[in-house]
């Protein structure tokens, strides 16, 4: 199958990707629509790759050695402990084969590959998007354009799916992630915590992660997600009843005075010193708080629209895959417009393989939630067993950092 117009809704990572793949497959005109008129290279938080992973995505040509990345080797696990030391005591240690990458060096190498022939249109919304058997339609305040498929990478509140299953919201998880990236040189002493170790700090009810990404000059910055649920009196300031609108994140410098107290709570009281100092360097305007949310479409194709990354799938960031699901999408539409003769058989086949893949990770995000915040288990009293043993258990089927994809 050769030929054919497509419109892309929504210019990050998802969206580069999807241009990618539709280049490759064939299509003659691609023509991206991003409603941000900034440059989305400035976003500056972490995101990680397991290494079998990246290798698949290097394979297919959709990540590759020269995009800036930190090796990470270790996991280590500690528990606040006042006789242990300013880190804590550690209760185990694990592999964890993972690239980090900072997301904004890494759209801007995505970014960079898509090619020349594709149009991108920064700061135009799409207003609607009307699907039909034969084609769909993109609304915009410059007019209406027909096409021949409308693919929606525009994120888990998208517009696309919106028109393709109006009933699909995400649902509140019941707790907050907190996420900060400052430069490295900001902390005090970095000699304790290696280059080459990811760190879990657990507690009752939520645990921090903490590891390294390339800030994309050639230097590291600290990269942090503390997940926790917040009493259940205090005002969220995050507008109206979570549990039957859809949330919304706070941007960085938006944190209430609740919220900000809250977590001076948890570096002061939950954390060891060096953690808690870790979280405390953190500055107003490097800080933002999401609300934890899940959900997946029923399907990933209705008619000429197809759903790529958060816009079709939102698993818990517990899953260390969000990235990772997404620049997978995107090698499965490219073999699927590759291999079909028609556009119902594309879609058809995409959406047999993604719309699995995308259960699977909301399945395993909420069952990592449990144990990680949920149901947390008595962390003080475990060793390198228990650990081992527990965190089987919750990982189930080994998912933890993205399905293998099919070949």
């Amino acid at each position: 199958m050769r030929g054919g117009r497509v419109a892309i809704v929504g210019g990050s990572i998802a969206g580069c990707a999807a241009a990618l793949a539709a280049h490759r497959g064939g299509a003659d005109e691609i023509t991206v629509y991003e409603r941000a008129a900034g440059h989305l290279a400035d976003r500056g938080v972490g995101l990680a790759v397991h290494n079998s992973r990246y290798a698949e995505l290097d394979s297919a040509g959709y990540m590759d050695a020269d995009m800036p990345w930190v090796g990470l080797v270790r996991r280590r696990w500690y528990v606040r402990d006042r006789a242990a030391g300013p880190l804590g005591h550690e209760i185990g240690m694990m592999p964890f084969p993972f690239r980090t990458y900072n997301w904004g060096p890494l759209w801007h190498e995505l970014r960079r590959r898509v090619p020349a022939s594709v149009v991108f249109r920064p700061g135009v919304a799409v207003q609607a998007v009307r699907p039909g058997g034969e084609g769909a339609e993109i609304h915009t305040a410059e007019g209406t354009e027909r096409v021949d498929l409308v693919i929606g990478a525009d994120g888990y509140r998208s517009a696309v799916r919106a028109a393709a299953f109006d009933g699909v919201r995400p649902t509140y998880a019941g707790y907050l992630a907190w996420r900060g990236a400052y430069p490295e040189s900001r902390l005090a002493d970095p000699g304790p915590w290696a280059t080459e170790d990811c760190v879990y700090v657990v507690f009752a009810g939520g645990h921090l992660i903490v590891y390294r990404i390339p800030d994309g000059a050639g230097g590291h910055r600290v990269n942090w997600v503390l997940y926790t649920a917040p009493p259940a009196d205090l005002d969220l300031g995050l507008g109206g009843d979570l549990r039957l609108t859809a949330p919304t994140s706070l941007p960085p410098g938006g944190l209430t005075e609740a919220l900000s107290s809250h977590l001076r709570y948890v570096h002061d009281e939950l954390l060891p010193p060096y953690w808690g100092d870790l979280v405390r360097a953190t500055t107003p305007d490097e800080l933002f708080l999401q609300p934890m949310y899940d959900f997946t479409a029923p399907r990933y194709t209705a008619d000429r629209v197809l759903l790529m990354g958060d816009a079709a799938t939102v698993a818990r960031p517990h899953t260390g895959a969000g990235a990772v699901k997404a620049l997978q999408d995107a090698t499965v539409l490219e073999s699927a417009f590759a291999t079909a003769t028609n556009w119902p058989d594309a879609l058809d086949t995409y959406d047999t393989d993604r719309t699995v893949a995308g259960a699977a990770m909301v399945d395993l995000g909420r069952r990592l939630g449990r144990a990680l915040v949920e149901e947390t288990p008595p962390w003080r009293a475990m060793d390198q067993t228990a650990l081992e043993t527990w965190w089987k258990q919750a990982d189930g089927g080994g998912a933890f950092g993205g399905r293998e994809l099919k070949r």
